[in-house]
């Protein structure tokens, strides 16, 4: 065994609830780069934490805070100053693993932040290596920064001046089993955005419900190259528009629940 299959000084958290279909893989895969695996777990009724720990992962039971402040809690329990950060549907291939092990062969690598490529496998036919990607700042020293404490969005941003470095290899997504599988998850993250998200204006949630579908199925189809995918992309453009629509409508929906208040409290307060 070489140096550089030696797991490297870093902690890999990860949240869960009900992972058992993905958690093995992805715990097994980020074992190959760090020597400490944390699950953050948030109720699992299945076999998740089962698993998790018969691979050596340490669970924490964490009832659900949002998804800042629960990526936090794995922050805060990892032993090491540097992160790799993943989802439990996302699994490190071994190019990726390889780079990283590099980055940390002589010491401490030479930046505080890395991203890499997330890439879209989709549960029909091969991971879509050429379109509907995106790159993720995953690998991270947290003497540097932290996951933001918000309980809508859990991806930082970075300060001026600090350097991010760009690995080569990915990072495949299991991110949906089925169709159905993704409208359950637009739905869910619909919801938690509106609520938790700066509201905006009634005027401006307006225009987005009118005219924002389109654009929304433009932008997944056309500029992030779903159009690749055929009859395939088609749908998963649609699913994803509706979804990123449906945090339009919820806004406007808070506004309608806001003014129907107002308007009861003024007649309750006339009739007093």
């Amino acid at each position: 065994m070489t140096q550089f299959a030696q797991p490297a000084p870093v902690t890999c958290y990860i949240r869960t609830q009900n992972e058992e279909r993905m958690i093995g893989r992805v715990i097994e895969a980020a074992k190959a780069v760090a020597d400490e695996i944390v699950v953050v777990d948030s109720g699992s009724s299945d076999r998740t934490i089962e698993i998790a720990e018969s691979l050596g992962a340490r669970v924490i039971r964490q009832p659900w805070l949002g998804n800042g402040p629960q990526k936090r809690v794995g922050e805060d329990a990892a032993k090491h100053d540097w992160l790799l950060d993943l989802d439990a549907d996302e699994i490190l291939t071994p190019k990726l693993a390889e780079e990283i092990r590099q980055l940390f062969a002589h010491g401490e690598p030479p930046k505080p932040i890395y991203e890499f490529k997330l890439i879209t496998a989709p549960p029909v036919g091969e991971p879509w290596w050429d379109f509907l990607h995106a790159y993720r700042r995953k690998l991270y020293d947290r003497r540097v920064i932290r996951i933001p404490d918000h309980k809508a969005w859990d991806q930082f941003e970075v300060p001026s001046g600090v350097p991010i470095g760009r690995l080569k290899g990915d990072v495949l997504h299991y991110s949906f089993r089925d169709f159905a599988h993704v409208a359950e998850k637009m739905n869910k993250v619909s919801t938690v955005r509106s609520r938790e998200s700066k509201l905006k204006a009634r005027w401006q949630t307006e225009v987005r419900v009118w005219f924002g579908l389109p654009f929304y199925f433009f932008k997944h189809f056309i500029m992030r190259g779903l159009w690749r995918g055929g009859t395939y992309g088609v749908v998963l453009s649609a699913l994803a528009a509706h979804g990123r629509w449906l945090r339009d409508a919820k806004m406007y929906e808070i506004h309608l629940n806001r003014e129907a208040e107002t308007k009861k409290a003024a007649r309750e307060e006339r009739a007093a």
